[in-house]
């Protein structure tokens, strides 16, 4: 079977910088503007996709703005034509029947171009500031293995009865139905034994932390042993790699340029101390993090620079293929400045694996 194209997305700025949040040359903005005229250039210059992380308030600054994930993503579909819009959703904050709902309103307004990103939710303090209990790693996962099977089915247009030990669902069909495909797309984020299980028995896309070459390889090994055992008939599982990318005319360059950031990044050092603080030390994101930090030292969120996407541009996209032989389908991109770095990438890396053309930025 032929591999699945290259697709690019890029990380919606929902809580501001992903690498420094002090650089001068990317001041804070997570407003709602800012977001829709990246994610609008973004479709303009080729971009395939974007993410919006959720999280109710900042994680790195609680004081600062934060983007609502879901209308965000309402509204986004409303305004783009081509771009698949991935909205997270952490289980414990919307119930199974009314997130269903909303995945299919918003999947017909984009025209069948919406997905959802099932995550485990680390940040233990939006949850039980909120008064809403926050379970074991392992008990969540067991939490959004119910809830899922709930939402799948109803975003396919079943008719639902289900009864398990968080939810009771009787004889519930959503109309109108998907539109356009049997139903929105499922991505899930996670590399724990319970989150690969779950991958392999409701997931369409499994989003992979940013890491080397050849740990990415090892990931997609195990999951394509796994036998897919959701409902259904499931298509072959699909990979997606989170990566911070730094792309220059020479090798030195690119990486003078991650000294920089990495400078900066340093004098963020008490807020990240104080966000792990608030983290759940079982969410394996932040171990595969931690543990390629300690042979180099990485910026940028969900493995950033760990994947190792820093250098020229025949470097950076040399990389990619590697990444993709290796089975990965969609690079999932961060850049700092994000709009001058997401331009740069696709005017000079786009070429490098042939792409269209970008079209002209609005």
């Amino acid at each position: 079977m032929a591999k699945p194209p290259i697709r690019f997305g890029v990380w919606a700025p929902v809580h501001g910088p992903r690498a420094a949040l002090q650089d001068p040359a990317e001041p804070f903005n997570a407003s709602w503007e800012h977001n829709r005229d990246v994610v609008l250039e973004a479709e303009a210059l080729g971009f395939d996709a974007t993410l919006i992380a959720q999280h109710t308030v900042n994680p790195h600054l609680p004081d600062h703005d934060q983007l609502e994930t879901w209308t965000a993503a309402a509204a986004l579909a409303a305004l783009t034509r081509r771009i698949e819009i991935i909205a997270a959703i952490k289980p414990y904050i919307h119930h199974p029947v009314f997130l269903a709902k909303m995945a299919l309103q918003i999947e017909n307004i984009s025209g069948g171009r919406f997905a959802i990103n099932l995550v485990n939710a680390w940040n233990r303090a939006e949850f039980e500031k909120a008064g809403i209990p926050f379970g074991e790693h392992d008990d969540r996962y067991a939490y959004g293995r119910e809830w899922i099977s709930v939402v799948s089915r109803l975003m396919a247009g079943e008719r639902v009865t289900h009864r398990g030990p968080n939810f009771a669902v009787t004889d519930y069909a959503l109309t109108p139905r998907d539109l356009h495909r049997a139903r929105p797309a499922i991505y899930v984020g996670g590399e724990s034994e319970p989150a690969r299980a779950l991958v392999a028995d409701h997931g369409d896309v499994w989003f992979i932390n940013g890491q080397p070459p050849a740990d990415v390889a090892a990931l997609i090994a195990d999951l394509r042993r796994r036998p897919r055992q959701g409902p259904g008939s499931l298509p072959p599982l699909r990979f997606g790699l989170s990566a911070f990318v730094i792309a220059r005319d020479s090798e030195a360059e690119a990486h003078e340029y991650h000294e920089h950031l990495l400078a900066l990044a340093a004098r963020d050092a008490d807020i990240r101390a104080a966000q792990r603080a608030k983290s759940d030390p079982a969410v394996r994101m932040h171990q595969t993090i931690a543990r390629n930090a300690a042979g180099s030292p990485s910026i940028g969120s969900n493995g950033g620079t760990a994947a190792g996407l820093v250098g020229s541009h025949d470097q950076v996209a040399e990389r990619i293929q590697a990444f993709h032989a290796a089975g990965i389908e969609l690079f999932m991109l961060q850049f700092q400045p994000l709009r001058s770095e997401m331009r740069r990438f696709a005017e000079a890396v786009f070429p490098r694996l042939d792409r269209r053309p970008a079209l002209a930025a609005a």
